[in-house]
């Protein structure tokens, strides 16, 4: 067997075939997924003849390979006797620390709906300035629709993360949303309106009216709208009983009867179980808060402070709302709600340090809605779509909100009114005697959030390091088998897509973007068509469809990729009109891919367009910013 021993290698050095949960492969790597990817020996894989690199991304061990990665694969089968092993669940055996598999998992759930989270942030910002400006009643009908429009995502959340989460656990989407749905079912948010059955825990911080059984089983009532942490748990729960009921269910009956059981287990176990710990997590939280406060401000303040995004992920902030509204009811101010006023602007410190450094164009187009959200309060489109899924300024904007929690617990500042979210909640800190220190003191504080986060994201929150990738740049070469030169000694290679021209180090893989597969360029497509960009053989095409090798009859070894991570797809969206070891045609139509689709799935389409065994050849490459299938995209001339 060839790579017989580069196998084992391989296996040795990603921790023993006993470490290895699953393995793929894509058109270029091998895809694992390891029990325990600290006992992985990255950099002598990285060093090995044989391997273009090694990266970490969406919880696999990738090992780039190149072009022969589908004979490595099967050598890694045999040898670590992994056959059948492909099938292994997504999320068998631990990946990587705790924190970084949640964030990984909140990230990868919030990703298909970050331009609507945006877009709704925005909305409601305006619609709040408009008012505050006195354009707006918020009793007028305008005021009302454009509410809607900018608070119904944020309202109904759980729905749409009902969707992208059980996607993500394996279950069936449509029964994600259907929990989603019963978590902010009207009815039931109205039944705590009237006088509860009776309480439950009275006497205690546990202590909770009921007002509804199941089965003369008491349920804990809280409010789901635009809670994270229930529905998440929620789905990964109904993921794991659907996948028991598809076991041993009849096919015939399958289609109904999975749905059925799966909702008329889940949902109630939802509300018994999983309801009752978030409020009284929440409570915990609340009484915790109030003693700390009274035993010190100032610790109050840092610790409030800065853990109050990581509480309102975890939607425990609930226990703090009560004793707020009571502090405002009884004494006329509140101090606990206070000490968390500058965490929004500590976001938005961190964001706009992002905004400026990064050279990220998709990272830089979320956080300008992402900024002027958060100006307003609105801190969703922020956490979720840019500094919790880059994990350092998200931890430094925590910082920075607990520098301003410190100030506000230490100069006892006040809040009088209970509402304002952004520089609305700032009129909330007048005293009703005038202007005082309640308002100066809240104004130092969200300044010192807001540069305490921007100075330490800038510096030190790992942005705007992309390296950028010259065709000068002597990279290890992603083949192995260099190509018998031919006849040919020139050749001239069209884009194989209508779209915009782009570096390579823009794509955001490091296998590209820093040339270890090859040179070439990356494009941005405008139209789901991939056409021969040269006249050759069909090396390679990914059972998939979305990634396809030609070599040219110079022996010119082209790959080109389409998107990133779209072999998740696993076929879904791609229709190939050619077949592996077919000769084609420059201009012949090779792909199909369904554009739309796919990026509503939350993936990226930027295409690298690289010939591999580059060493063999200089290049030209266009200048043009916009190209079309007829349109030269670089130049080979044999060396």
């Amino acid at each position: 067997m060839k790579y017989e021993q580069l196998a084992k290698d391989i296996i040795a050095n990603v921790g023993g075939k006993e470490n290895v949960s699953n393995v793929v492969h894509c058109i270029t790597r091998l895809r694992f997924k390891l029990k325990d990817e600290g006992k992985a020996n990255t950099e002598v894989l990285k060093n090995m003849d044989d391997v273009v690199t090694v990266m970490k991304s969406g919880g696999q061990y990738q090992v780039v390979i190149g072009n022969h990665v589908p004979d490595v694969y099967k050598a890694v089968v045999t040898v670590g006797g992994f056959q059948g092993q492909e099938q292994v669940e997504e999320d068998e055996g631990p990946k990587g620390s705790l924190f970084s598999r949640f964030i990984d998992m909140i990230s990868s759930i919030f990703t298909p709906v970050l331009g609507v989270l945006a877009a709704s942030g925005m909305i409601k910002g305006f619609n709040a300035l408009f008012v505050a400006l006195g354009w707006l009643e918020n009793t007028s009908g305008t005021y009302q629709i454009l509410n809607a429009a900018g608070d119904a995502l944020f309202y109904f959340l759980p729905i749409f993360l009902g969707y992208t989460a059980i996607k993500k656990f394996g279950g069936t989407p449509f029964i994600g949303m259907a929990i989603g749905a019963a978590l902010v079912y009207p009815t039931l948010s109205t039944l705590t309106t009237g006088d509860p059955l009776y309480t439950v825990f009275a006497g205690t911080m546990f202590e909770s009216p009921i007002y509804v059984t199941f089965l003369g089983i008491p349920v804990i009532l809280m409010s789901y709208s635009s809670s994270v942490i229930p529905i998440i748990l929620s789905t990964f729960f109904a993921a794991k009983v659907e996948k028991w009921l598809r076991s041993f269910i009849p096919d015939v009956v399958k289609t109904f009867v999975v749905p059925l059981l799966t909702l008329l287990i889940v949902i109630p176990i939802t509300f018994m179980v999983i309801g009752p710990i978030a409020t009284w997590a929440s409570s915990l939280i609340g009484a915790g808060s109030l003693f700390l406060y009274n035993l010190s401000p100032l610790i109050a303040g840092i610790l409030l402070g800065g853990l109050w995004q990581v509480i309102v992920i975890f939607g425990l902030h609930w226990g703090l709302v009560p004793i707020a509204i009571n502090n405002v009811a009884t004494m006329g101010f509140d101090t606990i709600l206070a000490t968390v006023f500058a965490a929004s602007f500590a976001q938005i410190g961190a964001v706009l340090a992002i905004l400026i450094k990064t050279r990220d164009k998709k990272l830089k187009s979320l956080s300008i809605p992402a900024f002027i959200s958060g100006i307003f309060g609105v801190t969703e489109p922020a956490i979720y779509g840019i500094t919790l899924p880059l994990k350092k300024p998200f931890i430094i904007s925590c910082i920075g909100a607990a520098a301003g929690g410190a100030i506000l617990g230490l100069a006892n500042v006040k809040g009088y009114i209970i509402g304002g979210l952004g520089i609305f909640g700032i009129p909330t800190y007048i005293s009703p005697d005038g202007l005082g220190m309640d308002l100066w003191g809240a104004l130092i504080a969200i300044v010192v959030a807001f540069i305490v986060a921007f100075i330490l994201t800038y510096l030190f929150g790992g942005i705007g390091k992309e390296k950028a990738a010259s065709t000068n740049t002597e990279v290890k070469s992603a083949s192995n088998e260099v190509a018998a030169t031919a006849a040919v000694q020139h050749e001239v290679i069209i884009s194989p897509l209508n779209g915009e021209v782009k570096a390579l180090s823009e794509v955001e893989d490091a296998a590209f973007s820093t040339g270890a597969l090859g040179h070439g360029l990356a494009i941005e497509p405008t139209e789901g068509k991939l056409y021969a960009p040269v006249s050759g053989t069909v090396s390679a095409l990914f059972p998939t469809n979305h990634a396809i090798g030609i070599t040219t009859d110079s022996g010119a070894d082209i790959l080109i990729h389409i998107g990133m991570d779209t072999v998740q797809f696993e076929g879904k969206y791609f229709k190939a009109y050619t077949v592996q070891g077919e000769y084609v045609e420059k201009g012949q139509l090779l792909i199909e891919f369904d554009i739309e689709e796919i990026r509503k799935a939350g993936k990226l389409l930027t295409t690298p367009v690289v010939v591999t065994n580059y060493k063999d050849y200089s290049m030209e490459l266009t200048n043009k910013k916009q190209v079309t299938t007829v349109d030269e995209l670089f130049k080979l001339d044999v060396k």
